[in-house]
């Protein structure tokens, strides 16, 4: 995973004022924390935070006075209706550190036919990686799966270095038997 450089702004205002104000000179309001220090309050260019954060558990550079900080995102306020950013806790990382966060599961392949269904219990799965090298997703085969399989955490191939954050008996994805036309016309004519 590749870094991604912002540059940071310190603030000493605070309030829901200021924030208005930032947010309309195209700022996001963020804080920084972690590793014993004190908590510094930043502005970051809310467009390139905005692409940044497309990427999960992206990993971000931040240029704070100076200074260089690598941060992961662990809270990400959005508005309600408009979908714009309103806040963000990043939290700092240092290189080779191992840190837990959910890492989207994706699927590929396609199901024993009979018309069933799959059902992600998880869409994202916990797992513990080294900072620098966290995988951007995880990829589970359902191909042939039929009615009533299950996938388990422990089944999902992980890359090198990552290990899971969740009990290994954990049911990722499930597969449900799908309804027949015929049954669907029995259970209406019964109605």
């Amino acid at each position: 995973m590749s870094e991604i450089k912002i540059p940071a702004q310190t603030r000493t205002e605070f309030g829901k004022g200021f924030a208005r104000r930032a947010r309309v000179a195209g700022q996001v309001p963020a804080v920084v924390y972690g590793h014993g220090s004190e908590p510094v309050h930043v502005t970051l260019p809310g467009h390139e935070l905005m692409m940044a954060l497309k990427t999960p558990n992206v990993l971000l550079s931040l240029d704070i006075e100076g200074r260089d900080e690598l941060v992961i995102p662990k809270a990400v306020q959005r508005d309600a209706l408009k979908g714009f950013l309103v806040h963000v806790d990043l939290l700092v990382v240092k290189r080779g550190e191992k840190v837990t966060v959910e890492v989207p599961v994706q699927t590929e392949g396609d199901l024993a036919p009979g018309g069933n269904l799959l059902e992600h219990t998880l869409t994202a799965l916990p797992v513990e990686a080294e900072a620098t090298h966290i995988p951007e997703a995880v990829v589970v085969s359902v191909a042939g799966l039929g009615a009533g399989a299950s996938v388990l955490a422990k089944d999902v191939v992980l890359p090198a270095g990552v290990s899971l954050a969740v009990d290994a008996d954990a049911v990722v994805l499930h597969v449900v038997a799908g309804q027949s036309a015929a049954e669907e016309t029995a259970e209406s004519t019964e109605a």
